[in-house]
């Protein structure tokens, strides 16, 4: 299932109340990563900037402000993600965190459904060792 956006009079940015909702996700996220050692050794120890960054392309990607790209140019998100190893393990690692923290907010069943798709299919790409 996608949810289409594009010339959409509400997006699901605007369904969820905007930028706060993302924010809060990402701080749910993130502190699953902070526990989860499997993934913990891949983000800097401040974790301040990758929730910036999280936050911000998640915003952007489901119809908020484009913030992320006005100040990081196109997400090009494999090749940001190149410089480290991420196997299956990491994969579904970070895919458990995100599934918490979308758990934790209760979206929509649609929502929660197209994000879950999305996040399944991002996930997957990351992944760029056997190891």
């Amino acid at each position: 299932m996608n949810i289409k956006w594009v010339g959409a009079k509400k997006t699901v940015y605007d369904a969820l109340g905007g930028s706060r909702w993302f924010e809060e996700l990402v701080e749910h996220f993130y502190e699953n990563v902070e526990k989860d050692q499997r993934i913990r050794h891949l983000y800097p120890d401040d974790l301040t900037l990758p929730k910036k960054n999280t936050s911000d392309f998640l915003i952007q990607y489901w119809g908020g402000p484009s913030t992320y790209s006005d100040r990081r140019g196109h997400p090009r998100l494999r090749m940001r993600h190149a410089p480290f190893q991420i196997g299956q393990e990491e994969r579904n690692a970070w895919m458990e965190s995100m599934t918490s923290a979308l758990e934790t907010m209760h979206p929509p069943t649609e929502i929660m459904e197209a994000m879950l798709e999305y996040f399944d299919m991002a996930a997957t790409h990351m992944v760029n060792t056997e190891i």
